[in-house]
């Protein structure tokens, strides 16, 4: 006999099964090998067992995980406070604004991180506690640094001044034009010179544009373009008289303000004007731009400073910030604070921002003549024939200055020098340049400006420019307004719907007025003669539509045989 499937199924490899009584017998006294087969692990199993084999059984809890960051350098890299999820009524939405949140905490967490791998530091000077920092001179610098610093401290004599001077974007290349007609563009590193020419008329300012092969210069009637060759590629004449430029890399344009009080934006890229008009502030020459939101301040002889855009012809904001004219205004990296000087020998720094204002309130020993922010919030101040130098004079009042420096001649304009600590100085004499340590950037970004770009690499960030240009129409006070959406709430709908006052509507005649037609005599004999037709066309339609009524049938006559032929008949109506 077998046996039946559902047993057999249910032996087990330690019981046997004799063939001849069909009965299960449990193997206790012998002993039998039985070899069994195991299904081979999976590439997941078999991953997971080498992850758990890898591990290192004794883990230090104290340094699991990743390093924690630094909460300075997370203060530096905030992007604002977060997005609040209060007041969305749909989950969606709400989950959206999370994952927003979530992504620049992400990206906020990274950039901390990696400036680990920021390689140089900023500069700084150190001294005993009975010496200040005032007191040191650039000889000393020029003693206690390397040679590669020490070449960046120079003085240049020149006899066509007094001279103003401008940076390229990425520090490299430096442009100087004076008043009688001097204009001259260098590489102030290597000192390799680009162009030197003289244009037989005096320059009142320059600039550089998006790239350094391009330059602006402000001359005596109207606005001259050149190459770094010298070459003159453009003559605006509906640009002219003007007295200071600023050039707006990220929009491609040039904002001037000549001396009758007319304010123009060019478009370099299209070469259109983009912006024109009167200010009606008569003639100044305070001006700067504000990098964080791309308007130009001005500063008039009544001590306000007023914020344009191209397309606007009236002021954004004014701020009423002296009692006596301006001399000097300069505005921060971030476009934060403002700082301005007046006649009266005062400085003040503003938060332009919020518009609030006095932060920090000093008095110098003159009216200033000049004032520029460094990359690093340094303040540089020319007073006559002094620079004097503070850091941290926003947030901070400065009791000191943290450097000063005197001039042989007069002080016309100087500019800090991005991404180094050098602060080029225009003289009625020429130009001088000097060491600041911790005024620069001590790391730039190549995406951004590099200082070492060589040829093919300056092309592809024109073009990389160019697509990514801001239109002039997004200038204005607030940079994230096109973000915003310009929709009131509906409370505010309903509110204004109940302060309407409901009156009740005059009742509109809507009939339609006979014109006075057929004035004359002739006219009135058509329009009778057309009447007449129409009603006998109407008349003669109905007639053929109506069935016609049976006529009154005859009596019949009395018949007399053959004589009916001589009987006369009625005549038919007509």
């Amino acid at each position: 006999m077998k046996v039946k499937s559902e047993q057999i199924k249910k032996l087990r490899y330690f019981e046997k099964r004799e063939e001849n009584n069909s009965k299960l017998i449990k193997n206790s006294d012998e002993v039998e090998e039985y070899h069994v087969k195991l299904k081979p692990h999976s590439k997941w199993t078999k991953k997971k067992l080498e992850i758990k084999d890898s591990k290192p059984q004794n883990v230090n809890k104290k340094f699991s995980g990743k390093s924690p960051i630094n909460i300075k350098n997370l203060e530096k890299h905030s992007r604002g406070d977060g997005i609040s999820d209060k007041g969305v009524k749909h989950p969606l939405y709400a989950a959206k604004l999370q994952k927003k949140e979530l992504k620049y905490r992400f990206a906020q967490n990274q950039a901390a991180r990696a400036d680990i791998l920021l390689t140089e530091n900023a500069g700084y000077l150190e001294v005993d506690d009975d010496h200040r920092t005032t007191c040191i001179t650039q000889k000393e610098i020029v003693k206690n640094v390397d040679i590669t610093a020490a070449t960046k401290i120079f003085n240049l004599n020149l006899d066509f001044g007094p001279y103003r001077a401008k940076y390229s974007k990425n520090g490299r290349h430096l442009l100087l034009g004076s008043k009688k007609g001097h204009l001259a563009a260098f590489d102030w590193v290597t000192k390799k010179l680009h162009c030197e020419i003289n244009v037989m008329e005096s320059i009142h300012d320059v600039s550089w544009l998006h790239v350094e092969t391009m330059i602006a210069a402000a001359q005596k009637e109207w606005l001259y373009i050149y190459d770094n060759t010298g070459m003159e590629l453009h003559c605006m004449k509906k640009m002219d008289k003007i007295l200071r430029m600023e050039f707006l890399p990220y929009h491609f344009l040039l904002a001037a303000v000549n001396e009758y009080g007319f304010m123009s934006w060019l478009d370099i890229s299209i070469g259109e004007i983009a912006g024109h008009y009167n200010n009606h502030l008569g003639r100044t020459s305070v001006m700067t731009h504000n990098p964080y939101n791309a308007t130009i301040c001005l500063g008039n002889s009544q001590g306000v400073v007023s914020m344009w855009s191209p397309t606007v012809k009236k002021p954004l904001a004014k701020i009423l910030c002296h009692k006596t004219p301006l001399s000097a205004i300069a505005v921060d990296q971030k476009g934060t604070y403002m700082a301005t000087t007046g006649v009266d020998k005062s400085l003040k720094i503003w938060d332009i921002r919020n518009m609030d204002g006095p932060l920090q309130h000093y008095r110098l020993r003159s009216s200033a003549v000049e004032l520029d922010f460094s990359q690093k919030d340094m303040l540089a101040v020319g007073l006559g024939e002094v620079v004097e130098l503070y850091s941290d004079t926003c947030t901070k009042t400065a009791d000191k200055p943290y450097m000063r420096h005197k001039m042989a001649k007069s002080i016309c304009n100087f500019k800090f020098c991005p991404y180094e600590d050098v602060l080029g100085i225009g003289t009625s004499g020429g130009f001088t340049s000097i060491l600041v340590p911790g005024s620069g950037e001590p790391n730039f970004d190549a995406y951004e400006s590099n200082p070492y770009q060589n040829k093919a690499q300056r092309k592809e960030a024109e073009v990389k420019a160019l697509l990514e240009k801001i239109p002039a129409d997004l200038i204005a006070l607030d940079p994230f307004e096109v973000v915003k959406v310009d929709v009131p709430t509906l409370e505010d709908k309903l509110e204004a719907k109940a302060k309407l006052p409901h009156v009740r509507r005059k009742k509109i005649d809507v009939k339609p007025k006979r014109k006075n037609k057929g004035l004359t005599t002739i006219a009135r004999k058509k329009i009778i003669k057309e009447k007449a037709r129409k009603a006998q066309i109407i008349e003669s339609i109905k007639t053929q539509t109506t069935p016609k009524e049976p006529k009154d049938r005859q009596k019949p006559s009395k018949s007399f045989g053959v004589l009916d032929r001589f009987i006369s008949k009625p005549k038919p109506n007509k």
